[in-house]
């Protein structure tokens, strides 16, 4: 398969990098992108960043072919981006798209593992915590929360996956459709697990892969105590909601059994 029909086994793939102030990083990811999977394009989804992000991106997509740019009115959240991103790419036809960060804490040379995986299956979570994967250069307190927030993900969703809350992963577009990922309520991070979770309970093939995940070298991390707790809050919501649903299926059963409850 040539490169202009995409990445073999997967077919056409879009790299959706969201960005906010991220000049000191674009040049960087992108050019590793375009080196480490020459048959996947790149769209730059930018929030105007006031710092010139969204002119840098315009001068690579000059220069390259395979990187778009989508200029947004500002900034309204990750998962926000996201969703405009997936729309571009259904629009534009892709069999696929990634998630990737721009600040290079998701390595593209890394990139192959996910699209390898995804032939087999319909969407693959890029994961910090199985045996292959690590964290470099993230404090003890962040590590724990990290890794304690995915314990309890698990516990109160039901989730059987080690990494629910990791950005860099891929979907096959069917996959986007059917979870109607437009109505997908969260903005912040909990956007990464409220897709996961509703692939997961539609039904659909996933896998996870290990993956190296570096903290930033340039720029502000906009991760911050009031995002991960409002992540909790949202997962703790779902978590009652689908306990909820189970026992009022379970009790229509046994009312249509014509038994008593309990």
């Amino acid at each position: 398969m040539s490169e202009a029909e995409g990445y073999p086994g997967v077919g056409r793939v879009l790299v959706v990098i969201p960005t906010y102030n991220e000049a000191d990083n674009i040049r960087k990811i992108s050019g590793r992108v375009r080196s480490a999977v020459p048959a996947v394009d790149i769209l730059v989804a930018d929030d105007n960043s006031p710092d010139g992000t969204g002119a840098i991106a315009d001068e690579l997509s000059v220069a390259d072919d395979h990187i778009f740019v989508l200029h947004r009115a500002g900034k309204e959240g990750l998962g926000a981006a996201y969703k405009a991103g997936f729309a571009w790419a259904k629009n534009k036809g892709y069999d696929a798209v990634v998630e990737m960060d721009a600040d290079g804490s998701h390595a593209p040379e890394e990139l192959h593992k996910l699209l390898d995986a995804l032939r087999d299956t319909d969407a693959v979570l890029g994961t910090r915590y199985i045996p292959g994967g690590s964290v470099h250069n993230w404090p003890l307190q962040r590590l724990l929360l990290s890794r304690g927030g995915n314990i309890y993900i698990r516990m109160v969703l039901g989730l059987p996956f080690r990494d629910a809350t990791g950005g860099y992963r891929a979907y096959r577009m069917p996959v986007l459709d059917a979870i109607n990922v437009d109505t997908v309520a969260s903005t912040g991070y909990s956007f990464q697990v409220e897709l996961a979770w509703r692939s997961y309970k539609s039904g659909f093939r996933m896998a996870e892969v290990p993956i190296t995940f570096t903290e930033r070298e340039h720029g502000v991390s906009k991760m911050s105590g009031n995002i991960f707790k409002e992540q909790l809050l949202r997962v703790t919501v779902w978590g009652v909601q689908a306990r909820k649903a189970a026992l009022m299926s379970r009790l229509g059963r046994k009312q249509r059994q014509g038994s008593t409850w309990p």
